[in-house]
């Protein structure tokens, strides 16, 4: 596992704009951290809107958007198999939308 799989992953969401179900995830956190029992993954979403912070991806030949603002901590035991791994091209866009929603600009 390292900074940029996709992983298939279950959320349980609460209602609202929280996602739920079975989708796919990118791994976002530094593969250094990799090792601690917490991974920060961003969801991914075929019908969310294009936005700075939605970068597009291809997965298995899909094109699907990253949902930066959603990026958050799972346990590792929950993240299922690995369906994927994006390009430095994606790495880089999903970077600049993650700086943008963090404010690290």
């Amino acid at each position: 596992m390292v900074r940029g799989d996709v992983h298939t992953i279950t959320f349980a969401g609460h209602g609202g704009h929280v996602q739920r179900g079975r989708r796919l995830a990118v791994i976002v956190q530094a593969d250094d951290l990799l090792a601690l029992s917490t991974l920060l993954v961003c969801p991914t979403s075929t019908s969310t809107p294009a936005a700075s912070f939605h970068p597009e991806v291809v997965i298995d030949g899909a094109s699907t958007r990253v949902m930066c603002e959603m990026v958050g901590a799972i346990h590792g035991r929950v993240l299922g198999g690995r369906v994927a791994h994006l390009t430095v091209d994606e790495l880089s866009r999903i970077d600049e939308a993650l700086e943008l929603v963090l404010g690290l600009r």
